[in-house]
C-alpha cells in the first residue's frame, strides 16, 4: 500500500497573534509595523530583516522560521525617529486591553501611522525642531501644472501652492516639506509632472488610490473638516482644483492620525481622548503679490535657514545661517517666534507699505526699551502652544502639555495690556483682545486644577491638585492615611469593648483584621466575625472594617481612574478652545519675531533702512550679518551704491580682484541685507537705502545634479537660464562664478553675453556677477546692478 501523505507543514503565521499582525499589515500597506507585545515592540518577517539593517537591531529567528527583531517600548521614540529620518512609514499597533483581563489573545489596534510628513511629537523632531519638518504635499495633476496643499501636522498651518514642478520644488524647499502624497492610476503609473517634482526634490513619496482625488469626495472632506457649506469663504471656487489637494491632505492626516491609546504612556482609549484635526487652520492660497520670492537655489546659496557645510562640532544645521543670527543669540523667547522669523526670512515682503508697517513695530521696541523688556518677560516661559494644541487635538497631550498650555494662555491679558497703547503694535493688541476672555477662562481652569510641577505621564497620577475633587481626595486620603485610620479605629474599639489586647492590622494575604489574644477572644462582640485562627490569637473582621478594606485596597486604582477621567475632561475642554489658542499662538509668534528684530538691532547697533520703491541699493559701512555676529569688531565694513534713479549709479557692477579677496562675501552680504530689510528688520550698516524687490536670484559656486543627469556646467546654465527668463526690473540678481567648466574663450563669451543681457536687454532691477573661466580660475568678478535702464 502506498504510504499515506503526511500533514502539510503548519503556517508559522497561523497563530492568534500572527493573524492580528497580518491583518494590520494588510490594512496598512507600505508601512513597517511596530507590534506591541509586553515590554517590546516586535517586528516580524520582512519588517524585521529590513529594520535590523536600517536601525541596527539584532535579528533573531523563531523555531518556526519567522524572523524577529524588537525594541523596548520605552525606547520607541528613539527608533521611530531614525526610521522616519530614513524615509520609512511606521504603523504602531498597541495593546488596547490589560493583559490581565484578556481571555486568550490581547486586543490590539493600530493607534497611529507615523510618516516623514506627519510628525507631531517633539520627541520625533530632527535636530532641535527649529525647522518646519511636519509638512506634507498632496499633489494632483491639473494639465501641465500641479497644485499642492501643504499642511504642518504639528502646528495646523495650511497653505496651498500652484505651479509647475520647478516652481513647486522651490515652494516645498521653502516650507520644509518632507513627504509628497500623489495619485497613481490602476496600473500604478505616476503622472509625469509629479515624477518630475519627486526627482527635483528627492523627497519620500506616498501613492494614494486615484479615487482619493475625486472632486466631490475631496470637497466634502473640506466641508466636514471646517464645518462650512462652501469653501468660497476661504477663497476657493467649488471648481477650483486646489480643493482636491486640500481634501487629499485632510484624508491623509485622518488616515494616519488614528484614534487609539499610547499604551506606553498609560493613556486610556476613551471617547474624550479621540483624535481630531481641530487644530488645522483653514487653507489659504499663498498670493505671489506682496512677497519677495526666494527660490530653492537662493535659499541654499545664501544659507538663509541652514548652512551648506555644517560647522565643526555643531549638531544644529542652522548654525552659521542667517536664521542663526537671531536664534543663536537667544533674542527669541518662543518656538512660535522662531518659526515666524524663519518664515519672514524665507518669504520677505515686496511692497513698501507692508515693510514699513512691520518696521514701525520694530522701531517702537528699539526706542522703548522698557516696553521691550516687559514684553520679553511676558513672552518668556510660554511653551510651544501651536504644537501643544496639535497634540491636544490629536488626543496625545501629556500632563505637562496641559500645564504649559494653562501657563501660556494665561499671559494673554498682560500681553494685550502691554501692546494696546502703542500705535504700531495695536494690531497685536486687537488679536489678543479678541481671544482674551476665552483663553483667560481656559488658563484659570487648567492652572486651578493642575499642580505646578506635573508628572510626565499619568501612570501613577499626581496631576490634579488636592481639594479640587471630593472623590479623588477621598481616595488619596485612604492611600495616605490608612495607618492613621487603623490606629483611630483600634483606640475606639478598645474604648467601646474594654479589650486592651486588641490590635488592628493588615497583611497582603488576609487583608485588614482585628486581632485578639486567645484569652480575650471569648469576649469578642457579636459584630466580630472570625477570619483566621493563630496559635495564641484569633483574628476577626467587622462590617466597618470590611467597608474600609474595600475602599482602601482599591483607593489607588480609583484615584488613578478618577484622575484619568478629569484629565480627559480637561483635554476635551481645551480642544473646544483650539481655534482661540491658535490665534494667540500665531500672534505671540509674530510679536516675538518683531521683538527679536528689535533686540538684535539694539545689541549689534543695526540701523533702520530707508525703504523706497526705486530699484536702489545704497549702503554705507555695511556688514555681513552672519560674519559680523561671529567676528564682532573684526569685520571690515564696506559700501555699495547701485541704481537710485537720478543718482547716476551704475545698473550693473562688476567686481574684480584676487582669490580670497572677499568678493563672494561682499556680494552675498548685499543680498542678505536686502532680504533683512525686506523682512522688516534693521540692518548692520552705518546707513542704508534699499529698494523693494520682487525676487532674489543667485547663481553661486560649482554644483552638479548627477541624479538628474546634469553636470556642473549644465546646472550652472540651467540656473542662469531661469534667471534670464524670470528676472524683472525689480529683481535682485547675484551671479558668483559663471562660465565655469568650459574653455576660456567660451567661458568669457558666456559671462559677457549674460552680463550684457542683464544690463541692457531685460530691464532687470539689480545684478551681481562673478565670472570665471575653466578650472575655476578667476577671469573677473561681478557685483550688483540696480537699474538696467
Amino acid at each position: 500500500m502506498p504510504k499515506a501523505a503526511g500533514k502539510p507543514p503548519k503556517d508559522p503565521y497561523d497563530t492568534p497573534a500572527m493573524r492580528q499582525f497580518k491583518r494590520f499589515k494588510e490594512q496598512h500597506p507600505g508601512c513597517v509595523l511596530f507590534f506591541r507585545m509586553g515590554d517590546f515592540y516586535e517586528l516580524f518577517g520582512d519588517d524585521a530583516v529590513e529594520m535590523a539593517g536600517a536601525l541596527g537591531l539584532t535579528l533573531t529567528e523563531r523555531q518556526n522560521g519567522v524572523k524577529l527583531a524588537g525594541v523596548p517600548y520605552h525606547q520607541k521614540d528613539r527608533y521611530l525617529r531614525r526610521a522616519i529620518a530614513a524615509g520609512y512609514r511606521v504603523a504602531i499597533a498597541d495593546q488596547t486591553q490589560d493583559p490581565k483581563e484578556a481571555k486568550g489573545i490581547v486586543d490590539r489596534a493600530v493607534t497611529r501611522v507615523v510618516t516623514p510628513g506627519t510628525i507631531s511629537d517633539d520627541a520625533l523632531m530632527p535636530g532641535r525642531g527649529d525647522e518646519v519638518v511636519c509638512a506634507m504635499a498632496a499633489v494632483h495633476d491639473v494639465g501641465d501644472r500641479l497644485v499642492a496643499a501643504i499642511v504642518d501636522a504639528s502646528t495646523g498651518a495650511f497653505e496651498v501652492e500652484e505651479g509647475d514642478a520647478v516652481k513647486l520644488a522651490d515652494d516645498l524647499e521653502r516650507l520644509g516639506v518632507r513627504e509628497i502624497i500623489h495619485a497613481e492610476n490602476e496600473k500604478g503609473d505616476v503622472p509625469e509632472a509629479v515624477t518630475s517634482l519627486i526627482e527635483r526634490t528627492r523627497l519620500p513619496s506616498t501613492p494614494r488610490p486615484s479615487w482619493w482625488f475625486r472632486t466631490d469626495e475631496a470637497i466634502e472632506r473640506v466641508r466636514t473638516q471646517f464645518g462650512v457649506s462652501s469653501a468660497e469663504g476661504f477663497g476657493f471656487a467649488e471648481s477650483d482644483p486646489a480643493l482636491i489637494a486640500v481634501g487629499v491632505a485632510i484624508a491623509y492626516l485622518n488616515d494616519t492620525q488614528a484614534v487609539g491609546i499610547d499604551a506606553a504612556a498609560g493613556t486610556l482609549d476613551t471617547p474624550e481622548l479621540r483624535s481630531t484635526l481641530a487644530h488645522l487652520s483653514p487653507p489659504r492660497k499663498t498670493a505671489p503679490e506682496g512677497v519677495c520670492v526666494l527660490d530653492a537655489v537662493s535659499l541654499r546659496a545664501l544659507e538663509i535657514v541652514r548652512t551648506i557645510r555644517r560647522e565643526e562640532g555643531s549638531n544644529d544645521p542652522t548654525d552659521g545661517s542667517l536664521l542663526s543670527v537671531f536664534t543663536r543669540a537667544g533674542v527669541l523667547a518662543t518656538a512660535m517666534g522662531k518659526r515666524t522669523l524663519r518664515s519672514w526670512l524665507c518669504a520677505p515682503l515686496s511692497e513698501a507699505a507692508a515693510i514699513l508697517a512691520r518696521q514701525a513695530g520694530v522701531a517702537a521696541l528699539v526706542e522703548d526699551r522698557r516696553l521691550a523688556d516687559e514684553i520679553g518677560g511676558a513672552l518668556s516661559g510660554i511653551n510651544d502652544l501651536e504644537r501643544i494644541a496639535a497634540r491636544v487635538a490629536l488626543g496625545r497631550p501629556s500632563p505637562r502639555d496641559l500645564v504649559a498650555l494653562g501657563i501660556g494662555v494665561s499671559r494673554v491679558g498682560s500681553l494685550a495690556e502691554l501692546v494696546e497703547s502703542t500705535p504700531s503694535l495695536a494690531s497685536f493688541g486687537d488679536r489678543f483682545s479678541a481671544v482674551r476672555e476665552t483663553l483667560t477662562a481656559l488658563g484659570d481652569r487648567l492652572r486651578s486644577t493642575c499642580v505646578d510641577d506635573p508628572p510626565p505621564h499619568l501612570r501613577t497620577g499626581g496631576l490634579v491638585r488636592d481639594g479640587v475633587d471630593a472623590e479623588l481626595d477621598e481616595a488619596r486620603g485612604l492611600m495616605r492615611d490608612a495607618g492613621e485610620w487603623m490606629a483611630d479605629y483600634q483606640a475606639r474599639l478598645n474604648q467601646e469593648h474594654d479589650l486592651p489586647g486588641l490590635k488592628v492590622g493588615f497583611n497582603k494575604v488576609f487583608g485588614y483584621y482585628i486581632e485578639l489574644p486567645r484569652a480575650q477572644a471569648q469576649r469578642a462582640p457579636d459584630a466580630f466575625a472570625r477570619r483566621q485562627s493563630l496559635k495564641n490569637a484569633e483574628r476577626f473582621v467587622t462590617p466597618e472594617l470590611k467597608d474600609f478594606e474595600a475602599k482602601a485596597t482599591t483607593a489607588e486604582a480609583r484615584a488613578l481612574e478618577r484622575e484619568r477621567a478629569m484629565f480627559a475632561r480637561l483635554v476635551d475642554n481645551a480642544r473646544a478652545d483650539i481655534a482661540a489658542v491658535g490665534v494667540f499662538a500665531r500672534t505671540v509668534g509674530e510679536l516675538d519675531a518683531t521683538l527679536g528684530f528689535a533686540e538684535k538691532a539694539v545689541k549689534r547697533a543695526w540701523v533702520r533702512p530707508e525703504i523706497t520703491d526705486e530699484p536702489t541699493l545704497d549702503i554705507n559701512e555695511g556688514r555681513h550679518p552672519v560674519l559680523d555676529e561671529l567676528l564682532g569688531e573684526g569685520f571690515v565694513p564696506n559700501d555699495v551704491a547701485l541704481g537710485g534713479g537720478d543718482s547716476g549709479a551704475a545698473g550693473l557692477s562688476l567686481i574684480t580682484g584676487p582669490n580670497m579677496a572677499g568678493k563672494s562675501t561682499y556680494i552675498r552680504q548685499c543680498a542678505l541685507l536686502t532680504i533683512l530689510a525686506s523682512a522688516g528688520s534693521y540692518v548692520p550698516a552705518g546707513s542704508a537705502t534699499i529698494g523693494t524687490c520682487d525676487r532674489v536670484f543667485t547663481r553661486v559656486g560649482a554644483d552638479d545634479a548627477l541624479h538628474r543627469g546634469q553636470s556642473t556646467f549644465m546646472v550652472e546654465m540651467t540656473e542662469t537660464a531661469a534667471i534670464l527668463n524670470h528676472a524683472t526690473g525689480r529683481s535682485l540678481v547675484v551671479l558668483d562664478e559663471i562660465g565655469r567648466g568650459t574653455s576660456t574663450l567660451d567661458g568669457l563669451s558666456l559671462a559677457w553675453a549674460i552680463a550684457e543681457s542683464l544690463a541692457l536687454g531685460s530691464g532687470v532691477g539689480g545684478h551681481w556677477a562673478k565670472c570665471t573661466g575653466p578650472w575655476g580660475e578667476d577671469r573677473g568678478d561681478g557685483g550688483v546692478a540696480a537699474d538696467a535702464g
